[in-house]
């Protein structure tokens, strides 16, 4: 694994600015994390052009939380509906939708979804072009209720998204380093908001409003929920999570290697040396 700390450029035209609070995992070590580490299927990762984690959280620490990156270009979006936007009439509609697609989620072998509400409502800062929520969401009957906790910057041409993989319990961290967290990344002149030419560029079919009310893939919260199992039962250390996986995943798909948590811990283990990154905490 190669993770970097301080100043990161992506090729999507978007600066990141990680000092020494967070490090940074590019789209190869991000899938492998999301993949072969926490046990998600292959497409689940497909979007992703990175990760980052806190410093003191190695990619696979049971206490720890990491955010997904990905750029979407899908216009600019118009931010004139964000002052009218009522929330709580947005989340009754919301879990609506949500409750009409979980037959479809059952017959494809995802467990139905619950919106619980807003673990944190929406706020958009008119400024700095950036928007942030959290939703509180459960999957079947499990007890351990998923965060599902999203950042949108507006750029000229699409919208950079962080998705933080986390569960409920963690929301207070998190919270407590969202100023940081929004104070990473920007993007570079010339794919800024503000760079966006009327009848030249492409406008999003979407405002604030739908950014928010997106709908869930079938196969929303699967890496969530993976994070979770490995909270839920305990496991530090990649060597048992073999087994572990046996029991959560039965005979669905392939089952994964010890050998494969094995190599991801020494290539860490490794690259943390090399990097001179800080001791992880457990």
């Amino acid at each position: 694994m190669d993770p970097k700390t301080g100043a990161v450029d992506l090729p999507e035209g978007i600066h990141l600015d990680l000092k020494d609070k967070f490090y940074f995992l590019g789209k190869k070590d991000a899938t492998s994390v999301l993949t072969e580490a926490w046990g998600n299927p292959p497409d689940t990762a497909s979007e992703a052009i990175g990760m980052i984690f806190p410093a003191k959280y190695e990619p696979i620490a049971g206490n720890g939380w990491g955010i997904e990156l990905r750029y979407e270009k899908i216009g600019h979006v118009d931010d004139a509906d964000a002052a009218s936007i009522d929330y709580t009439e947005l989340l009754s509609s919301m879990q609506a939708d949500t409750l009409s697609a979980n037959d479809q989620r059952v017959k494809d072998g995802f467990p139905p979804i619950k919106l619980i509400g807003w673990a944190s409502p929406p706020v958009y800062d008119f400024v700095h072009k950036r928007l942030h929520w959290a939703k509180e969401l459960q999957f079947g009957d499990d007890t351990v209720h998923t965060l599902n906790y999203d950042v949108r910057f507006l750029g000229r041409e699409g919208v950079f998204v962080m998705s933080y993989i986390a569960t409920v319990e963690q929301l207070p961290e998190i919270k407590q380093s969202l100023d940081e967290v929004l104070g990473v990344a920007d993007f570079n002149t010339g794919k800024k908001y503000t760079d966006f030419l009327p009848g030249t560029d492409t406008v999003a079919a979407v405002g604030i409003g739908g950014l928010i009310a997106g709908k869930l893939a079938a196969k929303a919260g699967l890496i969530a929920v993976a994070l979770i199992a490995l909270k839920k039962f305990g496991i530090l250390l990649l060597v048992p999570l073999a087994g572990l996986w046996r029991f959560i995943r039965g005979n669905k798909g392939n089952v994964l290697e010890t050998a494969v948590f094995a190599r991801m811990a020494a290539g860490w283990r490794c690259a943390k040396g090399n990097a001179g990154l800080g001791h992880v905490q457990r």
